[in-house]
């Protein structure tokens, strides 16, 4: 029995000291405790680091079926652009930095307001307010787990945070 168990606790100790090396060393965020991270951006004039660049942007809108990209900027933690669809109309977007999904500011959200309420809730926001759905992502105010006042953009689909920015 007890040969049974030291190797047992060999092995533990060992599976420890490996995940203690690939822990943070400060406390995780809300992002990181979705397993959002990648997705989420702080808003500033410039795209984040890690962010796509404006060609795989382009591509990006491609992929998604349109065309013809016109005053592609990086605004509000997002990538806004217009682009002419199949249809031959033009229709303004929202891009994400990171993952590069396109948001069309036509498209129904799969999500209602309370759903995106509890998406953030659940993810650690609290004093969530002003939750409107405007050009392709949904918008809210609320504060974040230190307290901090943050304008989020959230995902029509899934509920996720595509950024964030301090108010």
């Amino acid at each position: 029995m007890k040969k049974r168990i030291l190797p047992l606790l060999v092995g533990l100790s060992v599976c420890g000291i490996a995940f203690a090396q690939n822990m943070p060393s400060a406390a995780p965020s809300v992002a990181s405790a979705t397993q959002t991270l990648p997705t989420i951006t702080t808003w500033t004039s410039t795209p984040p680091s890690g962010a796509l660049s404006e060609d795989a942007i382009k591509t990006s809108i491609a992929n998604a079926g349109y065309k013809e990209v016109k005053n592609l900027e990086f605004k509000e933690g997002v990538w806004r652009t217009e682009a002419r669809g199949g249809n031959k109309r033009w229709v303004k977007l929202a891009v994400g930095p990171v993952s590069g999904k396109v948001y069309p500011a036509d498209a129904p959200s799969k999500l209602n307001q309370d759903e995106v309420n509890a998406k953030l809730a659940t993810v650690g926001y609290v004093n969530i307010k002003h939750v409107k759905f405007d050009n392709g992502l949904w918008g809210a105010d609320a504060r974040n787990t230190r307290g901090d006042h943050v304008a989020l953009l959230v995902d029509p689909t899934d509920g996720s945070v595509v950024a964030r920015s301090h108010d």
